[in-house]
């Protein structure tokens, strides 16, 4: 074998494999193919065609096959040769213009649209070049095309025009590329089209001597030329699979079996070029056995492996230094965030974006999972958004089935490709469970390698949410203990000011009912002794609602069912409802005993959730009391058809003082939710419903059912 022929075995083999191979990786691919690597598909396919045809070629020719009897054979690689490799160029032009328009962020304009259109004018020619081939004396395709003239000329050649054609498109390609690079953000993308731009502009340089000027025209240099002009794609190919194997472009990937057989490769070439041809030299120049030059040579070979394994694991590690890169930044940026007060969103923040941009992945979700204050429902929260109902309840079912299965990560699993995710980890610290790390990528991306990576930085991210919880805990404890103490100065005043005013309040009350008795003053003022009358039944509310607040600990009462008491104070409504006209229904069947505090705070609760349900009721509304027993606990479910409660006030309207309205203490769900927690139970806003306003839920420990 000559180092030509090793050349054109070795570059042609590798350039068939290597893009069939790429086509293949994109007809894989999980989810359809966009327009554009539909045309890239086909532009692998036609440049892999193109280099098997001409591998074919080369092995008749190194095996001494007959011609004559291959003729057919010969003729058909011919003409897929041709036909890819016209197409090729075409494909190849129609890609960067849908790249270009990609980049500046629209779609076609109607100009590139007509010149996607005018790339494919030169299929034309092929009606008039394939019949070419299968006429005459067979001659190989480039010698044959070499002196025959396109239609309508007897100066221009096919090699000719196609050189004309070839450089053109691979100059426009790279200007396009250069362009494209200018726009691009990312130092990595526009590193890899000026590099592309490069090898294009070298390509098209070449391509236009050989065809064009004649350059090495019959000479031994010329086939050389030749050899690497067909081979030309090669470069940009192998640029664009190494920028594949490195940073996951067009999120395929490149699995370390095929690196291995490219080494594979280099290591045939080395032997084929240097130690066939060497050996054969030595052994022609100094009349030495060429077997023994040859072992002597392989010997050799075999000592430098060692350095060379060395320098090959040197380039590995920097290749895949980002996955060490990726968790030294977030364990230092963990170990920056750790036991800082309200810091964990901007960690997770970090964490998901470093993770999906270095290990080439399309999205990385951490979700935390919280217990809200006002129930047992479950409240995850990703970066500075918190959600609840929905995500909680999902979030829980991908939990449960973990803890089923050993608190092993899902892989593929159904429930996590319904919201677009192909892998879970669980968050855990000891034998806690914080949250979730949800991965969405291409099926081959998450390798070995890349499920250990992310399986420990699992662990680090759960160590940095138990931390901050720790912290948040601390300082919500110390807040709730200083809001204690203020609440409690603040009661005390409102106690001393409470019965200060009360007794004035029943007095002005009583000489107003007693005026109203005479009837005189009644005809005469009785619009102003009415307001009077219900002013003084608000003030006393409010006063009663104050000394409520201020009193730690009611006076319990006696045991009473729950069915009983839940009517009793409904009946003391129904006069209060029924003068504005507001229906209150009653659908409790729930026989469950109360014992002496749960009594009283249940009365308390209750009355204030009556009262508010009411003042946020129109005319002709209703208000609705229902009861239900759910795992040992009296429910009690108070709702309206008022106008509801904005998702935003949620959490502030449990606030001691904070209300909506004109007129009020603000204290009202205040002394509801003590009054819960001071019987073990909870009182909580529950998720509105269609047609319904607020509708509040006490739960009360029970003692017999």
């Amino acid at each position: 074998m000559s180092p030509l022929e090793v050349l054109q075995f070795i570059g042609y083999s590798t350039g068939a494999l290597l893009h069939l191979w790429m086509a293949g990786l994109l007809v894989k691919r999980r989810r359809g193919l966009s327009k554009v690597e539909r045309v890239l598909l086909l532009l692998a396919v036609t440049m892999g065609v193109w280099h098997a045809g001409n591998l074919f070629v080369t092995l008749h020719n190194l095996l001494g096959l007959e011609r004559e009897r291959w003729v057919t054979m010969l003729r058909a690689a011919d003409t897929f040769e041709v036909v890819s490799i016209t197409l090729a160029y075409s494909f190849l032009l129609h890609v960067h213009l849908h790249l270009w328009a990609s980049a500046r962020g629209r779609a076609l304009t109607k100009t590139e649209k007509g010149r996607v259109y005018f790339s494919y004018t030169p299929a034309i020619f092929l009606t008039t070049a394939v019949p070419h081939i299968w006429t005459g004396a067979y001659e190989p395709m480039l010698d044959k095309f070499a002196h025959s003239f396109v239609p309508f000329s007897h100066e221009i050649t096919y090699s000719f025009a196609f050189g004309i054609w070839a450089a053109y498109v691979l100059v426009f390609v790279a200007a396009t590329d250069i362009l494209i690079a200018r726009l691009s953000v990312a130092v990595n993308e526009r590193r890899s089209m000026q590099t592309l731009a490069a090898a294009f502009f070298g390509i098209g340089a070449l391509i236009l001597a050989i065809y064009v000027f004649g350059l090495g025209e019959g000479t031994k240099l010329g086939l050389y030329l030749k050899t690497l002009a067909n081979l030309g794609s090669l470069l940009p190919s192998a640029l664009i699979a190494y920028y594949i194997y490195r940073y996951r472009y067009l999120e395929l990937i490149i699995k370390e079996s095929l690196v291995v057989a490219a080494f594979a490769v280099v290591v045939l070439s080395v032997y084929l070029l240097v130690i066939r041809t060497f050996g054969e030299w030595i052994s022609s120049r100094f009349g030495l056995r060429s077997g023994a030059v040859e072992a002597l040579l392989i010997l050799a070979l075999a000592l430098i492996a060692a350095p060379l394994r060395g320098w090959l694991e040197r380039r590995f590690h920097q290749l895949f230094e980002r996955e060490a890169a990726l968790y030294r930044d977030v364990v230092a940026r963990i170990g920056v965030h750790a036991g800082q007060y309200a810091r964990l969103p901007e960690l997770l923040r970090f964490v998901e974006e470093q993770t999906a941009q270095s290990m080439g992945l399309r999205r990385v979700r951490l979700i935390v999972r919280y217990q809200n204050q006002d129930s047992s429902q479950t409240a995850i929260e990703t970066n500075n958004e918190r959600e609840t109902e929905d995500a909680g309840v999902w979030t829980d079912k991908i939990l449960q089935i973990m803890d089923e299965r050993d608190w092993k990560p899902l892989s593929g699993d159904r429930i996590l490709r319904e919201r677009g995710y192909e892998l879970a980890y669980p968050l855990r610290r000891e034998e806690r469970t914080v949250g979730l790390m949800l991965v969405d990528a291409a099926a081959d991306a998450l390798t070995p390698d890349a499920r250990t990576v992310l399986e420990v930085l699992a662990g680090q991210v759960a160590i940095a949410i138990e931390d901050s919880r720790l912290v948040e805990e601390n300082v919500r404890l110390e807040r709730k203990l200083a809001q204690g103490e203020r609440l409690a100065a603040l009661g005390q005043m409102a106690a001393v000011v409470a019965h200060e005013v009360k007794n004035p309040l029943s007095a002005i009350k009583s000489i107003a009912q007693v005026m109203r008795e005479d009837e005189n003053l009644n005809q005469e003022y009785a619009r102003d002794l009415k307001m009077i009358v219900g002013e003084t039944d608000r003030l006393s509310r409010s006063v009663t609602q104050l000394l409520s607040f201020a009193r730690r600990t009611p006076t319990s009462s006696s045991t009473a069912r729950a069915d009983e008491l839940i009517r009793a104070v409904v009946e003391l409504f129904r006069a209060e409802a029924a003068a504005s006209d507001i229906k209150i229904e009653c659908r409790v069947d729930t026989k469950t005993e109360l014992d002496g505090a749960a009594t009283t705070a249940a009365r308390d609760a209750l009355s204030n959730l009556l009262i508010n349900a009411l003042q946020a009721t129109p005319a002709h509304g209703r208000v609705r009391v229902e009861t239900a027993i759910e795992e040992k606990e009296l429910l009690i479910a108070v709702t309206d058809n008022g106008r509801g409660i904005a998702p935003e006030l949620r959490e502030r309207i449990w606030e001691p003082f904070f209300t909506t309205k004109q007129r009020g203490t603000g204290l009202g769900l205040a002394i509801v939710r003590r009054r819960m927690e001071e019987v073990g139970g909870s009182a909580r806003l529950a998720p509105a419903r269609e047609d319904e306003g607020a509708r509040f839920e006490l739960r009360v420990p029970v003692g017999k059912v």
